[in-house]
């Protein structure tokens, strides 16, 4: 289907105020379910894509709506299928949605909270989305979650790593496949103390946000309880492109590991300083100095090129993945667009599926019905082995990755390597574990926007 066919929308005009209650059209529909939201004719349905198309996550963004893209074309029956191919479920046969064709719209979240929420809000008024699905950033995602579940629709987060989505500010129209900050500390923590030993000392840089604040939590408390000492941890602004201010002070803090709880294009500017500074040349405490990186990306080890060697992190997916499943998509995706894809564009055009499966097997695009579909869903064939939606929270439990940037990489695009496959019983956690906001924290009810 060509782009000609399809509305691309940008940020809303300023005037729609984040919070501010929605008026909304709610349809009758013949499946019996009533009064929901944006509720589609019999042709055709809409889908918001909400990405980062500038900002510092804009490389994110883009292969986001790459995946998007593809989502929808084999959905509407194009390509070679992909994942609907090794979809453990088989009720999608590439005529759409319950036999609608689909169409999408698209906004530019900025990496801002508040701009993410206009493009969410104007693609829900004005362009009649009926879910809204994307991110990058996890201050963007739990904003436009809280507006979907006020708006009556559902939202299937993309890329969103912070605890506090599917933690302490969890909502019942809202739902996370990608991992979270818990998780990696789970996995990453028992290949750090193998390879560099209990007897460390950490200093964190992170980024001044949700996200940072809930990593910079997980990995503290997963290398404290092996025996790691937290030297200091500062933040660092969201925009900060220069870090050679934050790094100068490292040299002497006692410090002989680097935490850097940065994502995006702020990964790759912290790293390059560290690098500069020469902290993977030091030596401290008698040991060689290290730099960890939580949350890795193959588009970050690309913009920090040979600065990645060798440095750990964890991560959602990889394309180097040899299961059916993964292999089908990064297949069609590099024959659509000529490279393989990144980890944000994997969890979104899972997302996708997830969503329109969730809606087949419902009979109903009524998010309620849908969100009841989704829930405690069990499937495979997408990457990460078997995979559970956890009812309680709206969260996807699967097999993490830990990797490290290769030393000898074969092309341009192999720049990590998987050195663990922490199994998901390693990874689970109870739904009131106090990194997710504890007893208190409570989906609360299902809204259909009547």
């Amino acid at each position: 289907m060509s782009k000609s066919n399809f509305t691309r929308r940008g940020v809303l005009k300023t005037g729609a105020i984040a919070g501010a209650g929605l008026t909304l059209p709610t349809y009758l529909r013949a499946d019996g379910h009533t009064g929901f939201t944006n509720a589609p004719g019999d042709s055709e349905v809409v889908l918001g894509f909400n990405v980062p198309q500038t900002g510092p996550y804009a490389d994110e963004g883009a292969d986001e709506l790459r995946a998007y893209e593809l989502a929808v074309e084999h959905l509407n029956g194009g390509g070679d299928g992909g994942m609907l191919n090794t979809f453990s479920s088989k009720v999608l046969d590439g005529t759409g949605i319950l036999g609608r064709e689909v169409k999408y719209v698209t906004g530019d979240t900025q990496t801002k909270s508040d701009a993410a929420r206009a493009s969410a809000r104007s693609m829900i008024e004005k362009d009649g989305a009926i879910m809204i699905t994307g991110g990058s950033s996890s201050g963007v995602a739990v904003a436009v979650q809280a507006l979907c579940q006020e708006a009556g629709v559902i939202f299937m987060a993309g890329l969103t790593h912070s605890n506090d989505t599917t933690g302490k500010d969890r909502k019942a129209n809202g739902f996370r496949h990608f991992f979270n900050s818990y998780m990696t500390g789970a996995a990453l923590a028992p290949v750090l103390a193998a390879q560099y030993g209990t007897d460390r000392k950490a200093y964190h840089l992170t980024a001044d946000y949700n996200w940072g604040y809930t990593t910079e939590e997980a990995i503290k408390a997963s290398t404290e309880a092996m025996g790691w000492e937290t030297v200091n941890s500062v933040k660092t602004p969201l925009t900060q492109t220069d870090f050679s201010s934050y790094i100068a002070p490292v040299l002497n803090s006692g410090a002989d590991v680097l935490v850097l709880n940065h994502y995006g294009g702020n990964m790759i500017n912290s790293l390059t300083s560290a690098v500069q500074f020469g902290l993977r040349e030091a030596q401290a405490n008698g040991q060689n100095f290290e730099i960890v990186v939580p949350l890795y990306s193959r588009l970050m080890a690309r913009g920090a090129g040979e600065n990645v060697k060798g440095i750990f992190g964890s991560t959602n997916w990889h394309w180097s993945l040899q299961d059916e499943g993964s292999q089908a998509f990064v297949r069609s995706f590099g024959t659509k667009y000529g490279f393989p894809p990144s980890q944000a564009a994997h969890t979104t055009y899972v997302q996708t599926m997830l969503y329109a499966d969730a809606v087949t097997r419902a009979g109903s695009f009524a998010p309620c019905a849908v969100a009841e579909a989704l829930e405690d869903f069990e499937f495979d064939g997408m990457g990460n082995g078997k995979t559970l939606y956890r009812g309680d929270d709206h969260q996807c439990f699967k097999d993490v990755l830990v990797v490290k940037g290769k030393e000898n990489p074969e092309s341009e695009f192999d720049l990590l390597e998987v050195v663990e496959v922490t199994p998901v019983d390693q990874v689970m956690y109870d739904p009131a574990h106090p990194q997710m906001g504890g007893a208190d924290a409570s989906l609360g009810e299902c809204n259909n926007g009547a």
